[in-house]
This record gives structure tokens, sequence and C-alpha cells, in this order.
């Protein structure tokens, strides 16, 4: 439920910036600088230019272009979404792996979406002049309001110029300290054109994930189309498939998702005592429910294999990162880092009186946050409803509601520069498995019912007649809402399409709308607001001593973080930064997850047991960085990132120069894969002209 990245100054950024190769840089503030005299490199603006149009951002992920035609190689996670929407019962897909052998073949990915930056515009002074003056509720609506007032404008100018229509995205970086739109041109027909097998994209599967070494080909391929066509793409970043050496510069462009390194003390221990172990207690259940479905036969093991696979990986992250926040050594420095900070306004009459008590106005909004916790959690948040068919319905609701009004005055999610991707998603004809619906509803269920107590009006009004196993099932098995076609006639019906509807998924929606929405305005009002109000003030604080000397936290934009290939000792040994192709046979089980396709069963003899497999750097990235190219000086790709070992965690608080390390792909697996095991002759040339 926490989701604030508030701006104070760490003791190792204070007057040096980042130390070692730490840092998630924007492209227009990279510090070109400092990495010619760490390691004598030199990256100028052409070279900047040339990877930001060749990196594009996907759903979740990072990808990149590879070749003229479009082509697109990220991560094999990253496209398994899509290749088990290609599935069927009689087809699995994510078990055989897909390789299109010529592009009639290239299949449309439902959902999957492409966005390349072409530029990015501060607008600071138009946000800090919207919000001068006004109380927090007052400012928080107003900044809201001028920001989709931006986004607006700058989506119609767009559409006048001659480059053609651009996805225009607010991004506040440094918290409130800096306002930018980012434009962006947007991809929506993706199309599958290679994967491998699940079992050796994911080999080692969640007893590997996080750890290293590892062997994994944890690669896919798509191909962005426009008008029908394979789009031009003649900024593209080449493959060097003799890969990187032991200790050389490499870089990573992608789109890191969020990291925490800067919040208050008091916001990690909302996160340490509250958020985390309320998150794991809830998804550790739920994770079992999903492996007992999945163990009654091979088709509820595939059905269930995504979603098992996703919150298998949430649960280890988490629980890392609650490790991290245990250790009582690093949150103590960065007990001492706040309090440095705090000095230093105290001690700067003119600081002080424009930054307040803005510390203490979090821990006040952190205690009314926590007063409504459950109760947001599971009504507004939909903790209580975990279904993707009410998911459909809550955004058919609301969506009705807020296009009668103003573009400024809606809810920022259904704004009209964000209408186009939400309709794509409603219209997607993507499976539906009524059997795990009910499963993971009347879990969620129950779990209401336990944490609102019995007696919640909400729950009276759900559950004294039903139980969640008989609710479920009704709402699961009398709604229409998996039929694409049903979802878009109430879209495009409006209000008055959703006041007649009988669907009972819409009508659940309807009855929780009220009370979800008013939650939603109490937490706005008394801990959003207070909460970005705080932010502006420390950010200003902050800027006054260090300006943009240092980075801002990942938000899901794209940055550029420099390091190099290496290893690191663990427990007294050295861990070497390369894998090779020979000791994923000699892990080999024969059965999930070490077992290794039929594929490269009857090839073995015929590949160079030598080839390099995965290999470490220690690239400060975080989720979202997944599918991001490694590249070396030239911008060539010597990688493709995909983990980071168990260290890495804790990345989301703070950079452990000793033992974080990111993990990739070597391209020289790539091309052995490509070349002997899938026999993808065309493929491989495509990706290897010149």
């Amino acid at each position: 439920m926490t989701n604030w990245r508030v701006l104070i100054a760490v003791s190792a950024f204070i007057g040096v910036g980042a130390h070692a190769d730490e840092g998630m840089w924007t492209f227009d503030n990279f510090p070109a600088a400092a990495l010619k005299v760490q390691h004598g490199a030199t990256i100028d603006k052409a070279w900047l230019d040339n990877v930001r149009t060749a990196t594009v951002r996907l759903a979740g992920c990072t990808g990149s272009f590879v070749s003229k035609d479009g082509l697109i190689l990220t991560n094999h996670h990253c496209v398994a979404s899509c290749v088990d929407q290609l599935s069927s019962k009689q087809d699995n897909l994510l078990e055989k792996g897909i390789l299109t052998r010529d592009r009639e073949q290239e299949r449309r990915c439902p959902t999957q979406i492409a966005d390349v930056l072409m530029v990015s515009e501060n607008v600071t002074d138009k946000v800090s002049a919207a919000v001068k003056g006004l109380s927090e509720q007052a400012a928080n609506e107003a900044r809201k309001q001028t920001l989709t007032r931006l986004e607006q404008s700058c989506e119609e100018a767009s559409k006048r110029a001659s480059g053609g229509p651009l996805k225009c995205e607010s991004v506040a970086l440094y918290n409130g300290g800096q306002y930018f739109i980012y434009k962006y041109k947007r991809y929506t027909d993706l199309r599958m054109v290679f994967a491998p097998e699940a079992n050796i994209a994911a080999f080692g599967g969640d007893p590997d994930n996080f750890q290293y070494p590892r062997w994994c080909l944890d690669m896919g391929i798509m191909r962005a189309y426009e008008n029908g066509k394979p789009i031009s793409t003649p900024n593209h970043l080449k493959i060097n498939f003799a890969g990187p050496n032991a200790g050389e510069v490499v870089f990573v462009p992608g789109h890191p998702g969020s990291t925490d390194r800067l919040l208050t003390i008091s916001q990690l221990l909302e996160q340490r005592n509250v958020d985390l172990p309320e998150w794991l207690l809830r998804n550790s259940e739920l994770r079992g429910r999903l492996l007992q479905f999945a163990k009654a036969d091979a088709e509820s093991d595939r059905i269930a294999g995504d979603s098992l696979q996703g919150i298998e990986n949430s649960i280890k992250v988490r629980r890392k990162q609650l490790d991290a926040l245990l250790d009582d050594r690093s949150m103590e420095r960065k007990r001492r880092d706040e309090i440095d900070l705090r000095q230093r306004v105290a001690a700067n009459a003119e600081l002080k009186a424009r930054t307040g008590n803005a510390w203490d106005d979090i821990e006040r909004a952190l205690a009314i946050e926590r007063a409504m916790y459950f109760p947001y959690t599971q009504l507004e948040a939909g903790a209580g409803f975990n279904s993707r068919l009410f998911r459909f319905a809550r955004s058919l609701v609301r969506g009705a509601a807020e296009r009668d009004k103003p573009n400024d005055q809606r809810l920022r999610e259904y704004v009209d520069a964000r209408l186009p991707r939400l309709e794509q998603q409603l219209a997607a004809g993507v499976p539906f498995y009524p059997q795990l619906e009910i499963a993971t509803l009347s879990f969620s269920l129950e779990r209401m019912r336990e944490l609102l107590g019995p007696d919640h009006p909400t729950v009276r009004q759900l559950l004294a007649k039903d139980s969640p196993d008989s609710l479920a099932k009704r709402l699961v098995t009398e709604s229409k809402l998996h039929d694409a076609s049903v979802r878009t006639a109430l879209w495009k019906g409006g209000s008055a399409a959703i006041k007649a509807s009988t669907d009972p998924m819409i009508v659940l929606a309807r009855s929780l709308d009220t009370e979800a929405r008013g939650l939603r305005k109490a937490y706005e009002d008394q801990v959003e607001a207070p909460i970005n109000v705080a932010e502006e003030r420390i950010a200003a604080a902050r800027f006054a001593a260090l300006g943009t000397s240092v980075y801002p936290d990942a938000t899901f934009t794209l940055r550029l973080n420099y390091g190099t290939v290496q290893g690191w000792k663990e427990n007294g040994k050295d861990v070497q930064p390369f894998t090779r192709l020979s000791t994923v046979f000699e892990r080999a089980t024969g059965a999930e997850p070490f077992l290794i396709p039929p594929s490269w069963m009857a090839v073995r003899s015929q590949l160079d047991m030598n080839t390099p497999f995965n290999l470490s750097t220690n690239s400060d990235i975080v989720g979202g960085n997944s599918g991001s190219a490694l590249l070396n000086t030239k911008g060539e790709i010597v990688g493709l990132m995909f983990d980071g070992n168990i260290h890495s965690i804790s990345g989301a608080y703070w950079f452990d120069a000793e033992k974080n390390r990111a993990v990739a792909v070597h391209p020289a697996i790539m091309r052995e894969a490509l070349r002997k095991v899938y026999k993808a002759d065309g493929l491989l040339k495509e990706l290897e002209a010149k």
C-alpha cells in the first residue's frame, strides 16, 4: 500500500555523488565525466541517443530492437504471458517453445505493448506554479489535474506534428523535485517470433531463482508491426556474440521498476512492521492454494504455471527485503543518514523554514494509514477480490463513471491518455480458466472476512448467506465478462449499459464502489496529500545541497547504469563471473525444475560444452530491467539481463558494492542454441546482418 519515494540525502552521496558503479541514471543526466574518471570510457550524446531509441519499454520489462525490421530481444519470462495466451490444452507452447519460420507465422500478442522514449520535457515550473499557496488536499488535486492537462495537451499536439501521435506520460523524479512529460512512440502490434521451452529458459526454477551460478536461456524475441507490416528500425543494437571479458566495462539501459533507497526511517519501519509481513502472510497461503490446484492434473499445472511463477518470485523478493530491513547495521546507517540531513536543514534558517516538520508530517500520515490499512487494502486496492473478472468489472464500472467527467477531474487511471491501453486490455481475447478464478477469488474472500471481521458491513453484505466458495463459484460461473465482446459492448455502452447490466461481477463492482471510493478519498486526503507536500519540502532541501548530482529512485522510466563484468566472494570462496554449457547437463536430474528439453538432449553430442551460458556483473538493476541489453562501450549487446543474485534484492533499499550482482544470458549460448538446437538459420541470419 505504501508507495512513496521520499528524498533524503544519504551520507554516501553528500558532496560526492554515488559511489562505486551504483546508480540508475536518467539519460539526460548521465555522469559521463565520472565514468571517464572511474573506467576511462567515453560515452557521448550520439551513443546515448542511439541506445535510447533502440531500447523499448514492455509491460513490466525492457527489450531492445535488434534488427532493421523491428525484432525485439527480451527475456522469456517477459513474453511468457503472451506464449501462454497463444497456447491451448492441445498445444502447450510454454512447454514446447515457439519458432516461426516466416513472418506469416508470427502471431500477435493480445495485450503486449512496446514504448520507445522519443523526448522528455521538464514541466517542474508549471506544476509548482499550479500548487503554490494551496492546502495539502487542494495541492494534491491541483497537481493531478495539472499533470492530466499537460499529458492531454502533449498528445493533442503530437497528433498535429509530422512524426505522428505520441503517448505522453507525466513522471515525478526526486519525488517532487522534478516533473517531466515523457513522450513515447507506442507499438501495440507485437508478434511472437521465438521462445525456447520453459524448462531451459527457467532451468532450475524457483530453487535457482535469485541464485548464481545459473544456466538459463531466458530469452524471447518478438517483432513490432505497424499498419500490418514490420516496422523499420534503423537505430537497432547489434549483438556481439563473443560476449564480454571479465572486468570489461558494460552498460544496462532499461526501465527499473521501483526502489526505496531514499525513504525516511518511518517509512522503512512501516514496510518492515506492516506492509511486508502482511503481504507475505497472505501470499504465502495463496501460493499453497495454487500449488495444490496445480497438482490436480497436467492441464491444471499449465493453467496455474504463470501465476505460480509470479507469486514465487515475488515471495522470494519480499522475504529478502524483509531480511534487509531487519539488518540492524544497515538500518542504523540509514538512521544516521537521516539525522545528518535533518541537522543540515536545522542549521540553515531558510531551509528550516521551507522544510518545516516534513519528517514528522510523514510519521503522522503513516499512523493514519495504519488505521485504515485493512479496509483500504481489501476493498479499494482489491486484495479481497482476487479475480480477473472482478478487475474487468471494476474497470468497466469506474471507466463509465469517470468518462462522464471532464478529463482533468477524473481518477488518473481513467484520463484520456490512459484509455487506449485499458481498451486494448478489455478487448483482448485471452484464455479464461474458471476453476482457477474460483480458487483465487474464494481464497481472497476468506481472507477479507478474517481481516475485516464477519460483522463488517461489506462482509455481511456478501457472506451473510453465502460461503466464500459458493459466492466465488456463482460469481465466476454466471458472469459473462470472460467474453471480450461482452466487455467491449459494456465499455462502448458507457454509464447506461453499466447501470442496466445484471452481470453478477458488474453488480458486485457497482455495490462496492461507493465505499471503496470513500476509502480512496480518505487515503488521498489524509495520507497521500500530506506525504506529497512533505516530499516536496524534503526534495527542496536536498536540491539545495546536491541538485541532481545523484540519481533519483527508480520509477519504471528509462535509466542507464554502468559497471563491470565480475563475480564476488561468497563465504570466502570466489564466485566466477561465467558459467558453461557443460554444467547444465551435470545438474540435470530428469525432473522439473532441472529437466533439459528433448530438443537439447537430441543434439547434445553436437554442442560445444565450453560455450559460456550466463554471466554476472555489478550492474545496479532491479525488477523492470528484465530483458535489458547488456552493452559494451561500442553499444553492442554482449548479454541479456534477466536476474540478480540473492544479495541484489536488498538493492531496493541500498547498493552493496561487494556482493550485489546482476545476471545475464551470454550471447554465445543464444547463437549456439539458435544454430544447433532450433535450426533457426533465418532468425540467426537476421540477427547477424550487418
